[in-house]
Formats: structure tokens, C-alpha cells, sequence
């Protein structure tokens, strides 16, 4: 009687097999799901605000991290702005014949119109292509300076890949604030909704990819 109970209720061990992969394959798709709804909230990583030897303001986002950087000066927590410079595209613009001034300068304009004394900003060398010469040149200005904190000013989704390479390059420069433009209109919970903010994501995560792996790509050459 025993057996044939077992035999017309429990599964069969062929019968169990299908219904195993369906549950391993329903777990495998929560957790991807859970990863796709929450990559945006991840990507942001910011510390709080704390006084530092000076603000650095990364490229990109024009006129965004400027006034944020603004803002933090105005608050006291640093008695310089620090800007980058790029070679490109005024380099080959002036093969052109054509005029071109940098980021840099009008980073300079906005942070003077923001209240921060001309004196108090400094365009900082060598150039840099992206990220990274970024990270190196900052980190390398701060350790002549005798170290200390720096406040890195991006955008929201770039925090965390930019805590990610000053971890890789600069650890031993200083510590790093990173702080995300506060007026920044990314939605990190609802991130799929518009263009922008999806391009974003995908870009961060190859970012944080390449960096994890000790920056295999380099960029692509003029």
C-alpha cells in the first residue's frame, strides 16, 4: 500500500528534474529583475560633505558640477576649485583655423558669476582624455599638496565609478569626497524611463567593468 502511494502521489524522479530547473530558473529571473530595478540606486554612491583641502570639478555635464562645486565653496568646506583641462577638440580645431575655447574656461566663468574668487580657481595640469587622467592628475596634485581630502564633484551616476578608479589610482594620494550634483534630475529608482538616464546606466556599468579589471581599455586614439 506503501508503495503504491508513493507511486501515484510523489513525484518520480524524472518528474522532479523539470520542476527543479523551473524553480532554479524562476530564482535566476527574480534576482536578475531585482538587479535591473535597482543598478540606478546602486551606481549612487556619495559621502558626506566634509572639509578638504580643495573641490575638484570633473569634465562633462556643463554648467552642472560648476555650480555644485560652487555651492559646496559657498559652504565652506574648501578654500579651492580645482578644474581639468583637455587637449580636445581644440587642438584640431586650430588645425582648422577655427576658434574654440575649452570647458575649462567657462567652468572658470561660472564658478566667478557662483561667488568663488578668481584667485581660488586653479586649471590644473597635465590635459586629460577622460576619467581616469582625471582621477591621476587630481590625485597627483594632491599629493604635492601633502595630501589630505579632496571633494570630487560629478554627476549623480558617475559616483560610484569614480570612487571605483580613485580607489585603483589614487588611494595612496589622499581620500576622496565624492559627491553627485544635487540638483542632478537622474531618476535612479525608475532609470529605464527616459534615454538619457538608460545610456547613463549602461555607460557606468561598462565603466565600472573595465575598471574593475584593472583598465584593459584605453581611449581610442585621434
Amino acid at each position: 500500500m506503501l508503495q503504491f502511494f508513493s507511486a501515484t502521489i510523489l513525484p518520480t524522479p524524472g518528474a522532479r528534474r523539470p520542476r527543479f530547473a523551473l524553480l532554479f530558473a524562476g530564482v535566476i529571473f527574480f534576482f536578475l529583475l531585482l538587479t535591473f530595478l535597482n543598478v540606478g540606486r546602486w551606481l549612487v554612491q556619495e559621502n558626506t560633505l566634509q572639509p578638504a583641502a580643495a573641490i575638484a570639478v570633473l569634465s562633462g555635464r556643463m554648467p552642472a558640477r560648476a555650480l555644485e562645486a560652487a555651492r559646496i565653496y559657498r559652504q565652506g568646506y574648501a578654500p579651492e576649485v580645482w578644474l581639468t583641462h583637455s587637449d580636445e577638440p581644440g587642438a584640431t580645431l586650430e588645425k582648422l583655423s577655427v576658434p574654440y575655447q575649452g570647458e575649462e574656461v567657462y567652468d572658470k566663468l561660472i564658478l566667478i558669476h557662483e561667488g568663488v574668487p578668481e584667485a581660488a580657481i586653479h586649471v590644473i595640469e597635465p590635459p586629460i582624455l577622460n576619467t581616469a587622467d582625471e582621477m591621476r592628475v587630481i590625485g597627483s596634485h594632491l599629493k604635492n599638496r601633502h595630501g589630505g581630502k579632496i571633494i570630487l564633484v560629478t554627476s549623480k551616476v558617475h559616483t560610484r565609478r569614480t570612487r571605483a578608479l580613485w580607489n585603483r589610482l589614487c588611494a595612496n594620494s589622499g581620500e576622496a569626497i565624492v559627491r553627485g550634483d544635487s540638483q542632478d534630475e537622474f531618476q535612479p529608482a525608475h532609470w529605464w524611463r527616459n534615454t538619457s538616464d538608460a545610456l547613463d546606466v549602461v555607460r557606468e556599468i561598462l565603466g565600472l567593468l573595465n575598471a574593475w579589471a584593472g583598465l584593459p581599455l584605453k581611449p581610442a586614439s585621434n
